[in-house]
């Protein structure tokens, strides 16, 4: 390969980091040509880019960053693609829905800013909440006593006027 054609390529990962918050390297050598075809549509309804790279283009491109992806760097050997994503957790529920007798593998992972490396993240990686679901949540967690709050009031003040009404009734 001719070196203008290595940076271009270089280029194109680092375009493709910066784009994307989270990214997953896996193996996929084991799978034969169906089963990747079936892992790429997956990815591609998922909103995961997958890429095929050169493990050295890789570790260029990610040199160029501010970040530390060293401890990524181990992971760099044999075969390697890429699934870049903006949401942590959907292409570890993608790997563990088409995984197949550890087919495909997870080699490692950059997401929520932190590096994993190893399949035996991958349950923790499913897991990762997204900062959307967290937000959710959050509103939630506030919410919930000003509703108690409300609902005690009405409930209360409904309450309050029927006795009102019955002590005026005995009254009479």
């Amino acid at each position: 390969m001719r070196k203008e054609d290595k940076l271009k390529n270089i280029e194109q990962i680092s375009a493709l980091v910066k784009e994307y918050n989270h990214f997953y390297l896996v193996d996929l050598t084991a799978m034969d040509a169906e089963a990747t075809s079936k892992f790429r549509r997956a990815c591609f309804k998922a909103d995961i880019k997958l890429m095929v790279v050169k493990n050295t283009m890789l570790k260029n491109a990610l040199d160029g960053f501010d970040v530390d992806y060293s401890p990524l760097y181990n992971a760099l050997k044999g075969a390697t693609a890429v699934m870049f994503c903006n949401t942590a957790n959907v292409p570890a529920k993608v790997i563990k829905k088409e995984a197949n007798e550890g087919i495909p593998g997870l080699k490692a992972a950059y997401a929520e800013e932190g590096c994993y490396v190893g399949a035996e993240h991958l349950s923790t990686l499913a897991a990762i909440k997204s900062k959307n679901e967290v937000i959710a949540e959050i509103i939630s967690l506030l919410q919930s006593p000003a509703k108690n709050v409300i609902s005690a009031l009405t409930n209360g003040g409904s309450t309050i006027h029927g006795l009102l009404e019955a002590i005026g009734e005995k009254k009479a």
